[in-house]
């Protein structure tokens, strides 16, 4: 990978935890949540006018992603409602390499380069020891370890529904604007339905924020479809997942959250854990 595409990518990362630290900062999370993501469908919508439309094969697909995709969506803010950003995006994000991993080893019979496995044991570790981390653990505080992790088999669940779906779409770009309007469309009027006349006084005194949180959610989005036509997307996923880190260090400067010797020994074996898993696939 090329300097400029590695620091691109990080860029990416960055950008990630950026609008998922918007979600945590902003009142109601869920209500947070749905003016983000709207604001990123509308900054995504004039791009259906420039790409080739996905393939018909692949419309079920997308349909389905856009469902699991909406339902991370609404899960995550009930998450960051019981827990800190430095606990539950850990979890989250580094729970689902970990889930897709078993499953193609399962369902897929894919094979483990001893690298990949080495990082499968660095992921689990660092995910596991944040679940039970003594302060804010399943023991003191089990509500946000379960949402974090049902957020999780939504991540896994879009991640290989997405990975399907764009093979089948025939147009990568025309593949992710479809399902970036798709889902915060469908993300804003499920919240509309559920939360009535609150969502629309939260859309007017807050589009301000969501509309950097929708620019940086879309952002992070194309640059990782950029990323992947230039370098190995074995690469660019790994350096990817460093948002990890990144929302462990806005959590503890800018959500004054703890963060002491325990959640970064943790956070630290859960992204060497995804750099190696990233990097050591054997395939099939």
């Amino acid at each position: 990978m090329e300097l400029h595409v590695g620091l691109i990518v990080l860029l990416a990362a960055l950008l990630h935890a950026g609008w998922k630290a918007i979600i945590k900062i902003k009142g109601d999370r869920l209500l947070t949540m749905a003016v983000v993501t709207l604001a990123g469908s509308m900054l995504s919508a004039p791009f259906l006018l420039l790409v080739t439309p996905p393939d018909p094969a692949s419309w079920p697909l997308l349909a389905l992603t856009i469902l699991l995709h909406t339902g991370y969506h609404l899960f995550l803010p009930v998450a960051y409602d019981h827990g800190d950003l430095g606990q539950v995006y850990p979890i989250a994000r580094g729970s689902a390499p970990l889930l897709v991993t078993i499953g193609a080893i399962v369902f897929a019979g894919e094979t483990l380069h001893p690298l990949a496995l080495l990082g499968v044991i660095c992921l689990a570790t660092g995910v596991m020891s944040l679940t039970f981390e003594k302060e804010r653990g399943i023991s003191k505080n089990p509500k946000a370890v379960i949402y974090a992790l049902l957020t999780a088999l939504f991540i896994a669940s879009y991640t290989v529904v997405d990975g399907i779906g764009v093979r089948e779409s025939g147009s990568i770009l025309g593949f992710a604007v479809w399902l970036t309007v798709g889902d915060g469309l469908l993300t804003y009027i499920i919240v509309l339905c559920w939360k009535g006349r609150a969502t629309l006084a939260v859309t007017r005194r807050n589009w301000r924020p969501g509309i950097a949180g929708g620019a940086m959610q879309v952002g992070a989005y194309w640059i990782i479809i950029w990323a992947l036509a230039l370098a190995p997307m074995a690469m660019v996923s790994a350096l990817r997942e460093t948002s990890v880190l990144f929302a462990a260090i806005l959590s503890t400067f800018l959500l004054k959250e703890g963060f002491g010797v325990w959640r970064f020994i943790s956070t630290s074996l859960a992204a060497l854990g995804l750099f190696a898993s990233k990097g050591g696939h054997a395939g099939r």
